[in-house]
């Protein structure tokens, strides 16, 4: 099946839906998802959004914060803009029909989270995210101009090297024509062209063993960008969130959000002595990469698998308000959080890299927008500020839609696109090939490309996934076209992205880590 659109979202999170919204009256829309619509990374942010609402916050604190935290990388233009241009944004949100959390006065109940210098998370209880998603997710399916096609899995993106010798002479540069698209109900794989194509297909937590991410988060974005020929940065700089839950064999990893060390909890040794002003005056509300560090370091000194997380001396009904999931979520596991020690470990949680993008939310090629996780913006440079990441989808989805709009006057026709002519045999084989192959890829980035790296690991990972790119290239060719053998493809090149940029930085910065440039970790 063919379709054209004048606007293509791939993926349904914050920054897709959002960006749906904004261009569903100028024009029509179509949204695809690999699962459901409600299904993203979006819907599993605990925390909040951060934004400044009241005084004594600023916006200078803010931007600061957010400087400090991305340790000099940071584009300090991207960061005004998102500071300043946020709040307009989550009112927007709001009006939308998302419901933040607020006090008996009527003001926004505001938390704090690690390297805010002032309360200025706004959230709905410990899930957050899922109130946004509801909220967005609502607000599409009844909208006259947008389709909505999920269990599709966008396979590449069309551009003039889908077209032949004839139609690339004349370019001047990449464009993106639309997508080709697995229909995951039917295998039929549809070629949908758009004047403008939205990416927001979140982050790729996936290639490591231990992950917050829910198991969609395989790069597919970012990879299809890269293969595309699109710039893609700072891949090296990837977020291990300091608190999840310990839980063997759990996947993904349950999250115990920041807040609740806002609100007081402290990180303990195994033996229930505090660590983190060893590392850090701020305490157990540093900046996530050095919470991280010094708990990895921890575990190391002790031999332990996790450290605790002590919630006791918390308000058992300010915890029953703010945290009903967590408290849930530990009792199921025996964990009184009132009462017991919460045992945590760091879990691969968020890119600060991803496909390059201007100030309109623009990549390097032409008519191809993105945002949200699988976008690098500038913002948070070599570490994300905590809840920084859902105001910053928000501002871009925003700032492109306005750019995409004005562009679709330079668009008068649709080009001729050639069909889906990639055909394989299927082997009984296939799925034990793949799966193995993506836990030898978790392995390696776990063991090797961590949380600390050094050149060595960096190097026997490279080594070891070249391996596994070759069999899977080779596999890939043979087979039909699957989701899963797609989501490898998409895991393999994100690793292979975060492996060559880490090594080629001579130095410890933010998240990268390295024994062989050290810093001290504060």
């Amino acid at each position: 099946m063919d379709r054209k659109v004048d606007f293509l979202v791939i993926g349904s999170g914050i920054a897709g839906l959002s960006f749906a919204l904004k261009v569903a009256e100028h024009g029509s829309v179509c949204i695809i998802s690999k699962t459901s619509l409600d299904e993203t990374n979006t819907r599993y942010a605990q925390g909040g959004i951060a934004a400044v609402t009241y005084l004594p916050d600023s916006y200078n604190k803010h931007i600061n914060d957010t400087l400090i935290a991305g340790a000099g990388l940071c584009d300090r233009k991207v960061v005004e803009m998102v500071v300043k241009k946020g709040p307009e944004q989550i009112k927007e949100l709001i009006k939308w029909g998302t419901s933040f959390d607020k006090k008996p006065n009527g003001d926004y109940d505001l938390a704090k989270e690690g390297g805010h210098s002032e309360q200025r998370i706004l959230h709905h209880k410990d899930n957050t995210g899922f109130e946004i998603q509801r909220a967005l997710t609502k607000k599409i399916i009844s909208h006259k101009n947008i389709i909505t096609l999920e269990k599709h899995f966008a396979i590449d993106l069309i551009t003039q090297h889908h077209l032949g010798e004839e139609m690339n002479r004349h370019k001047g540069g990449i464009e993106c024509y639309g997508v080709y698209s697995l229909n995951l109900k039917t295998n039929a794989i549809d070629t949908i062209l758009a004047k403008n194509t939205f990416v927001a297909t979140g982050g790729a937590g996936n290639i490591y063993q231990t992950t917050t991410n829910p198991p969609i988060a395989t790069g597919d974005g970012i990879a299809m960008v890269y293969r595309a020929k699109g710039v893609v940065e700072n891949m090296e700089f990837v977020q291990f969130h300091p608190t999840a839950l310990y839980n063997p064999g759990e996947r993904p990893s349950f999250l115990i959000t920041e807040a609740l060390r806002g609100f007081g909890a402290i990180l303990r040794t195994v033996k229930g002595k505090e660590f983190m002003h060893k590392y850090d005056k701020r305490g157990s509300l540093a900046p996530r990469d050095i919470v991280a560090r010094a708990i990895d370091q921890e575990m190391k000194l002790s031999g332990s698998d996790f450290v605790y997380l002590d919630a006791r001396s918390l308000d058992e009904k300010d915890v029953e308000t703010h945290f009903p999931n967590i408290k849930e979520k530990c009792l199921s596991l025996g964990i009184d959080i009132s009462a017991d020690l919460i045992p945590v470990v760091p879990a691969a949680h968020y890119f600060c890299g991803g496909i390059k993008v201007d100030l309109t939310g623009h990549s390097s090629i032409k008519y191809l927008y993105a945002a949200g996780e699988c976008s690098c913006t500038g913002l948070h440079g070599a570490n994300r500020l905590a809840s920084n990441s859902l105001v910053e989808a928000l501002v871009y989805a925003n700032e492109a839609a306005k750019a995409s709009i004005k562009n679709i006057s330079e668009i008068k026709e649709f080009i001729d696109i050639p069909q889906w002519n990639f055909e394989g045999t299927s082997h009984p084989e296939e799925m034990v090939l793949i799966t193995q192959n993506i836990k030898e890829l978790q392995q390696i980035m776990s063991n090797y490309v961590g949380i600390v790296r050094s050149n060595l690991r960096l190097k026997r990972a490279l080594d070891r996934l070249e391996i596994i790119y070759n069999e899977t290239e080779e596999l890939y060719k043979k087979s039909t076209v699957s989701q899963k053998i797609c989501e490898l493809r998409n895991a393999i090149n994100v690793a292979y992205l975060v492996i060559k940029m880490a090594a080629r930085r001579k130095e410890s910065k933010g998240l990268h880590y390295t024994i062989d440039y050290p810093e001290k970790l504060s």
